[in-house]
């Protein structure tokens, strides 16, 4: 539970070698936390988030098996993680970008990409969900995307589990409201992680401890949805409303 100064003792981490998530992490206040689950496919990335997470002075880091496909495990896996102990905050953090070009040609991997991204997601999230109701506190911190406010040609089938995973969060907080747990939405646009390594950066590319900072601000007020960053807002206002026949001019 949070203690008298309202500073997490307690995180699980959904997706436990995601650079924004752990970012996340370091950016919160370390004198409290008593421990920290990530929660991820076995792999040298959560093994060393381990370690590094460790080497910096949080303790009580763990390292479970986390799988967000095999959601027939969901319910047995959160019960045992809050079973041994109220979490503060639960940062939901997978997923795959994938390859457009790929998933159009063979709609199952396309499949797979909305598997991880939303439907495992939803699966996952509502059991999340259920026992921050039960423990009456603790915030859910679900990283959506701007690539679902409009979805792009060059990426519409992430851009749609996005969209969907953004839908389902929203809802999700009004579901839990007066209940004492929380749910806070946040929209980063282009983050420079091992994801992104590679691709053209777009207007207000940033970094993951600048989406990091942003977060732990949002949580600490209360907020509900966040940009990342904040102006990334402005600009997404713009987009959606812009004609279908102009958008499909801009730049893919």
């Amino acid at each position: 539970m949070n203690d008298a100064l309202g500073e997490p003792q307690s995180v699980l981490v959904l997706g436990g070698s995601s650079e924004i998530a752990l970012a996340t992490v370091n950016a919160l206040p370390r004198r409290r936390l008593r421990r920290i689950v990530l929660a991820a496919r076995p792999s040298a990335a959560r093994d060393l988030a381990v370690t590094t997470l460790t080497a910096e002075g949080i303790s009580g880091v763990t390292a479970v098996d986390f799988d967000a496909r095999s959601t027939e495990s969901h319910s047995v896996f959160i019960n045992e993680i809050f079973d041994a102990g109220d979490i503060d905050i639960v940062l939901l953090a997978f997923g795959v970008l994938g390859d457009q070009e790929a998933a159009e040609a063979d709609p199952a991997l396309a499949v797979e990409i909305a598997t991880t991204n939303y439907t495992g997601a939803v699966s996952i999230g509502l059991h999340v969900a259920r026992r921050l109701r039960m423990q009456g506190h603790g915030s859910l911190v679900v990283y959506s995307s701007v690539a679902g406010d409009r979805a792009r040609r060059s990426n519409f089938i992430y851009g749609s589990t996005k969209a969907g995973l953004d839908a389902f969060a929203q809802g999700l907080g009004d579901a839990l409201h007066g209940t004492g747990a929380h749910v806070l939405v946040v929209r980063p646009g282009m983050v420079r992680t091992k994801m992104s390594a590679g691709m053209p950066e777009a207007p207000m590319t940033t970094d993951a401890n600048v989406v990091a900072d942003i977060v732990v601000k949002s949580l600490r007020r209360g907020k509900e949805t966040v940009y990342a960053p904040g102006p990334l807002r402005f600009v997404m206002a713009g987009l959606k409303s812009m004609p279908r026949s102009v958008f499909r001019k801009l730049p893919r």
